[in-house]
């Protein structure tokens, strides 16, 4: 726990002076009761209340004197708050290797039944958009509440060639920032050809640099997230570490996940094979970039366990909050809990 206003704490010091002026107050009294000529009478001036109620009310009111004075420091705790994303964008990699079986029935089927799963999940007012993206990234569903709509969006993916993960990402932004122009024209990897040729550039500054006049923290744009799920390596489109760049910029997390194993598989189809493998390193950078996670699935379980942890990481996050009207109001309590014990049991307060 952190304060704000941690110079206040010195306000402690009425902490032991009241507890000697009470201490003082209490032997005053035990020596002006034994003044009295007979041992009754000196009892009787003390009184027959028990010892554990005599001192209780005070006890209280000097707690909350001091849950009080760390109020007014203004303690800061880190803690788990719920917090709703208002559009959740789901980018689904469409590639031809989606069919592999190495994930039961196969990559694809895995991953949209997760996926339903996740969207039935999600708050009723969240908005959820769906993305394909093969050699090129393309809208499937723009963002709706209406789960129905969504649900017959992850349906109509198809699959292709190619894997474009920094266009998904752009497409992705331009849902969330649908003012925003993005570049997205973009050449393939080639030998000596520069990286500007295949970088990805916005047009437009980022929205909340241009309000605070400079770019906003990684992870803090609070109104979307990025769900990016693939199984290759980029073969084709914009840098996926410029558009995570331009992500990060906005301040939108994207989280990655892999599907299949580490180790690929080699698939067959019209007279040619090839090796499909898990990009683990990039999904990570593009994770890391944006103040997201990565998570890796090798089985459908797999898939849907991360899925479920992604809704509690998209409903819940941690992040420092202050924490005054929490001891302000257990200082209330005890303050009046101790005013009330006193009449009960004095007809006084105090």
């Amino acid at each position: 726990m952190t304060f704000l206003w941690p110079a206040m704490l010195w306000l402690a010091v009425l902490v032991p002076v009241v507890t000697a002026a009470y201490v003082l107050m209490q032997r005053r009294r035990n020596k002006q009761a034994l003044r009295y000529a007979r041992l009754a009478l000196a009892k009787n001036a003390q009184g027959a209340v028990p010892r554990l109620r005599r001192h209780l009310p005070p006890l209280l009111m000097l707690l909350a004197l001091v849950l009080m004075i760390v109020a007014i420091a203004r303690p800061a705790s880190v803690i788990s708050l719920p917090y709703q994303y208002e559009t959740v964008v789901l980018a689904i990699d469409s590639s031809g290797s989606m069919r592999a079986t190495d994930v039961a029935p196969t990559r694809i089927a895995a991953a949209r039944a997760a996926a339903r799963s996740f969207v039935a999940a999600q708050p009723r007012d969240t908005r959820i958009g769906v993305v394909a993206f093969a050699a090129t990234a393309s809208v499937v569903q723009a963002p709706t509440l209406n789960r129905d709509d969504i649900l017959s969006a992850l349906d109509r993916i198809q699959l292709q060639r190619g894997t474009a993960i920094g266009s998904a990402i752009l497409v992705s932004l331009k849902l969330i920032f649908p003012d925003v122009e993005f570049d997205l024209r973009s050449a393939n990897p080639r030998p000596g050809g520069t990286r500007e040729a295949q970088r990805g550039t916005s047009l437009d500054a980022a929205p909340n640099a241009q309000a605070s006049g400079g770019t906003p923290p990684p992870g803090s744009f609070k109104s979307a997230a990025i769900v990016l799920l693939t199984d290759g390596q980029t073969t084709a489109g914009p840098d996926p570490f410029e558009a995570a760049r331009m992500a990060s910029e906005r301040g939108v997390r994207v989280f990655t996940v892999g599907v299949g194993t580490l180790a690929g598989e080699v698939l067959s189809a019209e007279g040619w094979s090839m090796r499909v493998r898990l990009d683990e390193d990039a999904l990570k950078t593009i994770a890391t970039t944006t103040k997201a996670e990565y998570f890796h699935a090798e089985t459908a379980t797999d898939l849907s366990g991360i899925y479920q942890a992604l809704t509690s990481r998209l409903v819940f996050e941690k992040r420092a909050t202050e924490i005054t009207a929490l001891f302000a109001a257990a200082a209330a309590v005890c303050a009046l809990l101790s005013g009330l014990l006193s009449l009960l049991w004095f007809n006084r307060i105090l």
